[in-house]
């Protein structure tokens, strides 16, 4: 299986940022299982500063992005999860990338399905392959 393209365009556009001198910012939705400093949701939505200045401890790989920042001047360790960003984007200019949004929620810390999960998977991507019409070909005069 293939492994998504979005973790590779958060880095992208997180390096653009850093290369141009703006402050990336990132949108994630917020999942009830996760971990995320309520008083600045709105709307199931936060937004962070993941610049140098603002996230301490930086690390993005392809299953979640994770820094340290203040919030009222207390630290915190924070843990994204890929599937719950929303968007990046550079504050300065409002240009960046969204995402759709991701209604399955995966636990943050189990990257990987398990194997009944992978075998469900696979058998209803595969019955849906069988439902598709076949293709044809019509001779147009």
């Amino acid at each position: 299986m293939n492994s998504s393209t979005k973790p590779y365009l958060i880095r992208a556009i997180y390096e653009w940022c850093m290369d141009n001198d703006l402050t990336p910012h990132i949108s994630v939705v917020v999942y009830p299982s996760l971990d995320m400093p309520a008083q600045y949701v709105n709307n199931d939505e936060i937004v962070f500063n993941i610049g140098l200045q603002a996230a301490h401890e930086l690390m993005m790989n392809n299953h979640q992005i994770s820094f340290m920042a203040r919030f009222n001047g207390i630290p915190r360790k924070l843990e994204i999860p890929i599937y719950a960003i929303k968007g990046i984007f550079a504050r300065e200019v409002n240009q960046g990338l969204t995402f759709p949004v991701e209604h399955q929620e995966n636990d943050a810390h189990n990257t990987s399905l398990g194997d009944q999960q992978e075998a469900e998977l696979i058998e209803s991507m595969t019955s849906r392959e069988k439902n598709l019409k076949k293709p044809t070909l019509r001779i147009i005069k």
